[in-house]
């Protein structure tokens, strides 16, 4: 796939503190009729993409959408007995929004940029400075401080691009803290910045994380 094959045009799903990143997978369960329509329109095409974007809120009140998202590809689905969805995302590309779409459907759709991020369609990123053995020292006392259960065996056999994008997405930062793992322009700055995150959450020892 290259930008080419991306359309013009994406239904959003605006949710906070959720995050998804090219080549990740991201779990969802719809239930809004709104989204469900979202979902039932996107499984009509034949790219089957979903942008997720943060919303947000200015100090005046006022509420907007972030200027930068991940669309990702219906790659699971499933149905629930009371008509609710279980739904995966796969990431494909993060985008910029240009501007929305007026019209009668019921979610938000916006025309939308890929160009400054064509990377995320190529191969795993890298990231040659990371070193695995301290990283995994602090991560284990934030999950300790933080009271959250691990799969060890998992983590330590983790890619590396896996291993930080899995974590950017599944820790219980603030929205703003993901948005920023979100734009961060390579996976050696995600890994840098998801230190910093956990390395402040322990100093200061908070509790305004925002739970997935």
């Amino acid at each position: 796939m290259n930008l080419t094959d991306l359309p013009d045009t994406l239904p959003v799903f605006p949710l906070p503190g959720a995050l998804l990143l090219p080549r990740a997978r991201l779990p969802l369960h719809i239930f809004e009729p709104r989204y469900i329509a979202m979902l039932e329109d996107c499984m009509k095409t034949s790219q089957r993409l979903i942008g997720m974007v943060q919303p947000r809120e200015l100090p005046n009140g006022e509420k907007r959408l972030s200027a930068i998202g991940c669309a990702g590809r219906l790659t699971g689905f499933s149905e629930t007995e009371d008509g609710r969805y279980m739904i995966t995302l796969s990431g494909i590309c993060r985008f910029r929004l240009r501007d929305e779409v007026q019209g009668f459907a019921p979610y938000r759709r916006c025309m939308v940029d890929w160009a400054p991020f064509g990377r995320d369609l190529g191969p795993d990123e890298t990231d040659p400075g990371f070193a695995r053995e301290p990283f995994l020292a602090l991560l284990a006392r934030y999950f300790a401080a933080r009271e959250l259960g691990s799969d060890w065996s998992g983590i330590k056999s983790a890619d590396t691009e896996l291993l930080i994008n899995s974590l950017s997405m599944l820790l219980p930062f603030a929205p703003e803290d993901k948005q920023a793992l979100l734009e961060a322009p390579s996976l050696v700055t995600r890994r840098e910045t998801l230190v910093t995150l956990m390395e402040f959450a322990l100093r200061s020892g908070g509790s305004d994380e925002v739970l997935q």
